[in-house]
């Protein structure tokens, strides 16, 4: 009773801050230990904007572990979407899904990590609802990144991110099940349960031209710098072949999304960031890649911030680390991201970011468990974000939906995974036109 008093006074208070409306979301912006907060508040249109200058001191003693309560959708629960916005179920009865990628006829294919296979859904009619739901490959390893390769209307081969390598096979338009067996391209440090631990996921997406074949892997260990890591915490790039393999970015420390900006095709990613420095450290983040860039792990955080359990090490790199563009609040667990390329949303998200926010397990007050809204200007971050998709967390603290995979349907609409609800949840604008 009492954490359901707290929840509502924590809510009421954000309705007094943010009532100024611009468009479909509010103006108001929260900033510092605001802007921090926790899930109770959360809810769309809230704006925030965190800073470097913003973070505590780093406190070990401060970490917890406070894993989330896993609960059935509870009865009149439903994710909330700002004024205008309509959300939905698009499919259900999935197998914890993971990344969801849209091919580009406009058929959905969905990572089922868990269970080693890709599934394809198609709405052939247009109602917001797929008619097909079929196991396109098995026999994969935790796949997660997919991507359609030559970029454009007419594909020949689809790529897969499994935990150990990257994989392609034949695929045309239209194709419900794969043909032949995958084909080892690029050979990656495997994570997860081939290896009994360690970051897994392996995001890929082609460059604009398609000439350049971006991977993510993610870091071993919370903050070790061991051997078996110098092949981790980075972003490589290939060529299409899986040639010329080398590193575009380092010092990232699980960089679970990638994607490329529709207009400057520029390369971003949704990282995850080191634990066990409290509540409030070490924020995941959104960020534009820059090539050759150093993002600190595990030596530094946030731009030339020491980690405490490296004392003095690597000075030569502190001038080098790079801040990230978009600050999230700790522990949030940011995974897959996209770029709203549609035409359904009304203008102002218009080549802006869509990023998923799984959920904290190390934070006493939980954050994370909603998508976010990530405004851009000319292609470039402003640096803050915004609540779009929320609510997923009861007023007692237990979860019953964690955001993983965001992509844009043929029609518009957005689309999000639910690896807890085993569905995926659609959210379609019908307050009018697009700008």
């Amino acid at each position: 009773m009492l954490m359901k008093t707290i929840s509502l006074l924590a809510l009421s208070a954000l309705s007094l801050i943010t009532t100024v409306s611009w468009s479909q979301e509010k103006t108001e912006v929260l900033t510092g230990k605001e802007a921090m907060g926790d899930w109770t508040t959360d809810a769309p249109g809230v704006r925030r904007h965190l800073r470097v200058e913003d973070l505590p001191p780093p406190n070990e003693k401060e970490s917890a572990k406070n894993r989330p309560k896993e609960v059935k959708q509870p009865e009149g629960a439903w994710p909330k979407a700002p004024a205008g916005f309509k959300v939905t179920h698009f499919a259900t009865g999935l197998k914890k899904p993971r990344v969801i990628v849209t091919a580009p006829n406009g058929d959905i294919f969905v990572a089922e990590s868990k269970s080693d296979q890709i599934t394809i859904l198609r709405d052939a009619d247009g109602d917001g609802k797929p008619e097909l739901n079929e196991v396109f490959a098995d026999g994969l390893k935790q796949p997660f990144g997919i991507a359609f390769y030559p970029p454009g209307p007419e594909p020949t081969h689809i790529y897969i991110g499994n935990t150990d390598a990257v994989v392609r096979m034949p695929y045309r338009n239209g194709q419900t099940k794969a043909e032949g067996k995958p084909d080892p391209l690029v050979e990656l440090s495997a994570g997860g349960q081939l290896t009994g631990g360690g970051h897994w996921t392996r995001d890929i997406v082609f460059s604009k031209d398609g000439k350049k074949l971006f991977i993510a892997i993610g870091s071993k260990s919370n903050v070790d710098w061991t051997k078996e890591e110098e092949d981790r915490a980075r972003i490589f790039e290939t060529g299409p072949e899986g040639q010329d393999k080398r590193v575009f970015a380092w010092g990232v420390r699980n960089p679970v999304g990638l994607a490329i900006h529709p207009v400057t095709g520029d390369l971003w990613a949704s990282v995850n960031e080191r634990d066990e420095l409290g509540d409030n450290l070490v924020p995941d983040y959104v960020t534009r890649i820059t090539e050759g860039g150093f993002y600190g792990w595990p030596w530094y955080y946030m731009g030339g911030h020491q980690d405490p359990r490296h004392p003095g090490a690597r000075p030569e790199l502190k001038d080098k680390v790079l801040t990230p563009d978009v600050i999230l609040q700790a522990h949030s667990a940011s995974l897959d991201m996209t770029f709203y390329d549609g035409k359904q949303f009304p203008e102002e998200y218009h080549n802006n970011a869509f990023a998923s926010e799984h959920g904290s397990w190390n934070r006493t007050r939980r954050t994370g468990y909603k998508v976010i809204h990530i405004p851009t200007k000319e292609g470039k971050a402003t640096g803050e974000y915004v609540d779009f998709l929320t609510g997923f967390v009861t007023a007692d603290g237990d979860v019953w939906g964690r955001p993983v995979g965001v992509t844009v349907a043929k029609d518009g609409a957005l689309l999000v995974s639910d690896d807890t609800g085993d569905c995926i949840w659609r959210v379609a604008y019908e307050g009018g036109s697009a700008q």
